[in-house]
């Protein structure tokens, strides 16, 4: 039996081939837990020519079920109140309770020069990256107490622990996420319920291997060299893998941190954070 089997997760922002949510879904299903996995509606600006959002969710939770985890697929705008309460409403209701949560749905809104940026991607930035994991959290809270505890996983970044130009709205909202996650363990230790936050570095999901390909035709360099400035600063010298921060999320919401709550976990092969 696995160290998650009979529990119950769910994994917002899971879409995307490349990307930590898909990964984080299929490390916890190996681990034995069923599977809630979500993402919005559309497809992804990084993912030219691919199915829609919805279409891969599917036959990622029909992936999932091959094996002895059970999964189902969600369509949620973590912005949207009414879809987070339908999403732990149907959790339940498939699987008897939610026992951990992954705060995967994030946005690179704002992400750029301080003085172009606007209120309006700064507000797109507080709902996805700040609101969204807040209702999340309320919403599962009443059902992790109901089973005597529960973990709480939020996908922030280094960008929230510190801080480097051109990132003003992610950095503030990552920050805030950190924030987020030692207020609910202060505040819900009590109940069992523990709550951290996994810091990505450089990981090679489809949205930063986009990056890579556009700053190298911006700067007309080739992509490995491109590779090798961003990198530099990394003590590994090479970007990690989405599986690299599910192994983290697995960790995490597993027996072996029983009595860890309101940390930071970087996962960045060494990766200075900025100022």
């Amino acid at each position: 039996m696995g160290t998650l089997t009979g529990k119950t997760a769910i994994v917002t922002g899971a879409s995307a081939l490349r990307g930590i949510g898909r990964a984080t879904a299929v490390r916890l299903a190996k681990d034995g837990a069923d599977i809630v996995v979500t993402d919005i509606d559309g497809t992804s600006a990084s993912s030219d020519g691919l199915p829609a959002k919805m279409s891969l969710l599917d036959e990622l939770a029909a992936e999932i079920s091959q094996g002895p985890s059970r999964a189902i697929a969600v369509r949620l705008d973590v912005t949207r109140q009414a879809d987070v309460q339908d999403c732990v409403a149907k959790t339940v209701s498939e699987f008897g309770g939610v026992d951990i949560l992954v705060n995967n749905a994030g946005s690179l809104a704002g992400s750029q020069n301080f003085l172009s940026t606007t209120p309006e991607q700064w507000k797109c930035s507080f709902d996805v990256n700040l609101l969204g994991p807040m209702m999340m959290a309320q919403a599962v809270i009443p059902e992790m107490r109901k089973a005597g505890g529960g973990r709480i996983i939020n996908i922030g970044s280094t960008g929230g622990l510190g801080a480097e130009p051109g990132f003003g709205a992610y950095t503030a909202m990552k920050h805030g996420l950190a924030g987020l996650s030692k207020t609910i363990a202060a505040e819900f230790g009590v109940d069992g319920i523990l709550c951290n936050t996994v810091c990505p570095g450089y990981i090679a999901t489809d949205m930063h291997l986009a990056a890579n390909q556009r700053l190298a035709a911006e700067h007309n360099l080739p992509l490995d060299e491109i590779k090798a400035q961003r990198y530099a600063a990394v003590a590994l010298r090479d970007a990690g893998l989405p599986m690299d921060v599910a192994n983290a999320v697995a960790y995490l919401a597993g027996p072996q941190a029983n009595y860890v709550t309101g940390i930071n976990f970087p996962v960045a092969g060494g990766v200075p954070f900025g100022i």
